[in-house]
C-alpha cells in the first residue's frame, strides 16, 4: 500500500511541475498581449488608428509559442 502511496506522489510531483510550467508560459503570453494592447492604443492615440484598419493583415506570427 505504501508503494502506491509513494507512486501517486511521484505521479503528482510531475503533474505539478508541469502545470507550473504551463502557468509560466501563459502568465509570459498574457504579459506579450497586453504590451501589444498598449502598442496599438498608442498608435490610436497618436492618430495612427486608421493606419491599422487600411494595413494589410501582417503574416501570422508566434507569440508565447502560439500562433497569432
Amino acid at each position: 500500500m505504501l508503494e502506491r502511496i509513494a507512486a501517486r506522489r511521484a505521479e503528482l510531483d510531475l503533474l505539478e511541475e508541469e502545470l507550473v510550467k504551463r502557468l509560466a508560459d501563459v502568465r509570459v503570453e498574457r504579459d506579450e498581449l497586453v504590451v501589444a494592447e498598449r502598442v496599438v492604443q498608442r498608435i490610436r492615440e497618436q492618430g495612427l488608428g486608421e493606419y491599422l484598419s487600411l494595413a494589410p493583415a501582417p503574416p501570422e506570427a508566434q507569440v508565447g509559442g502560439r500562433s497569432v
